[in-house]
């Protein structure tokens, strides 16, 4: 195959005017060129430094944001830690007075074992010394006091130890947050350190969308706001409570205190009653004893007395009867017969009179005797009720508080007794 071979054709010659023209396009074209050019690098060096601007403010404003709550976020830490370390301290306090208060509510299982002991002791009176006296009235008041004291001081108890549940969630809600906001803290110094410099820098798929859990600032204030509040009304609750069951304490110890001085006072003078009682029953008990024996030596006076009487009237009787027998007219009724007749009618008198006095003696001895027996009776109940409530004094005796003596007394009116270190014996 043979190549061809072609021919340009040549271009036309241009006249001057033309070439001018040309030259003259070309010099615009050159002049035109270069004005743009001008121009993109004078706009480009305007935007570079009003973009550079920006970046650097809007970076300087971002920063001094991220500080301002950087800082902020920290004073809410200090705030909930502060309140996180009073609720520790709170629910510490509680829980010592809730032991005190259960030490208390045991310490009351004395005073009813007493107290029930006393009466049980009281009911063993025989008699009519088993009687609704003051001493037995104020012992059941005091079963009542202790009783009222010991269900207050559970109660006291029960609301403490749900207070100190409650609290835990409180606590718990705290540290939730505090730890939510110790998290966001240390995001946010970490972004405030973070520059165009380092090397954990990426482009992000959608970094302006929005999270669905996201709140607005014045909603996570209210928030926060809440969360204090919350913390707060506790600690003020629990303070009261605490007051509370310091109080609830001192109300039962006084009460009882109170009670017992005056149920004391009432067994004393029980006691003193009964025996005024069986001083007075002994007394007389020795008066009927020493007129008994004087009756008795009376009685027997007056049998001796009985028995001559009857032998006078026996020998004034033979006499009559043997003058019966006189003969003759020597059987007259002379003044020695009227005289003896005149004498066995007065010793017949003399022991009628005798006899009625004789079982009258005897009646009064015999009632003397009973009398004497019931005072006996009586005096070994009261002897028995005396031995009782003595028994129940001094039972009651390990109700008495015990006295302070030597250093601990000194330390107590100092009021430095919780300052000496307790040293174990």
């Amino acid at each position: 195959m043979q190549s061809v071979v072609t021919y340009e054709k040549p271009l036309p010659h241009l006249t001057l005017p033309d070439w001018d023209a040309r030259l003259y396009g070309l010099q615009v074209t050159a002049d035109t060129r270069r004005a743009d050019a001008f121009d993109l690098r004078y706009s480009s060096y305007q935007l570079r430094n009003e973009t550079k601007i920006k970046t650097d403010w809007d970076s300087y404003h971002n920063n001094n944001r991220l500080r301002a709550r950087v800082y902020e976020i920290e004073q809410w830490k200090s705030t909930l830690q502060e309140l996180l370390d009073r609720m520790d301290r709170e629910m510490s306090a509680l829980k010592e007075e809730k032991a005190s208060t259960e030490r208390e509510l045991e310490q009351l299982n004395m005073p009813l074992l007493v107290c029930s002991e006393c009466l049980s002791n009281r009911d063993g009176r025989m008699s009519s010394e088993l009687t609704y006296d003051l001493a037995d009235t104020e012992l059941k008041k005091e079963l009542c006091v202790t009783e009222s004291n010991k269900k207050m001081l559970i109660d006291r108890c029960q609301s403490a130890w749900e207070k100190i549940n409650k609290l835990e969630v409180v606590k718990f809600k705290l540290q939730l947050d505090l730890n939510d906001k110790n998290e966001s803290l240390q995001i946010d110094k970490d972004m405030l350190n973070l520059d165009k410099d380092c090397a954990n820098i990426t482009y992000k798929t959608d970094s302006l969308k929005t999270p669905k859990r996201m709140i607005t600032y014045d909603q996570w204030l209210q928030k926060c706001e809440a969360t204090k509040k919350m913390a707060v009304d506790e600690l003020q609750d629990t303070l009261r409570l605490r007051e509370s069951l310091f109080v609830a304490r001192g109300r039962a110890r006084n009460a009882l205190r109170a009670q017992t001085d005056v149920t004391n006072y009432m067994m004393r003078r029980r006691i003193y009653d009964t025996q005024r009682a069986r001083n007075e029953l002994q007394w007389q008990k020795m008066k009927m004893e020493e007129n008994m024996d004087k009756l008795a030596s009376e009685l027997k006076t007056i049998g001796e007395q009985f028995a001559d009487k009857v032998n006078a009237l026996k020998v004034a009787e033979t006499r009559l009867e043997t003058r019966g027998y006189r003969p003759g007219i020597e059987l007259a009724s002379d003044e020695a017969d009227i005289g003896m007749k005149e004498e066995v009618r007065n010793l017949r008198e003399t022991i009628r009179q005798l006899q009625e006095k004789q079982d009258c003696a005897k009646a009064t001895y015999n009632a003397l005797e009973a009398a004497s027996i019931k005072i006996a009776i009586d005096l070994n109940d009261k002897e028995q009720s005396l031995e009782t409530d003595t028994r129940a004094l001094e039972m009651r005796a390990a109700l008495e508080p015990k006295k302070p003596t030597g250093t601990d007394k000194n330390l107590i009116l100092a009021s430095m007794k919780d300052e000496v270190p307790k040293v174990e014996n």
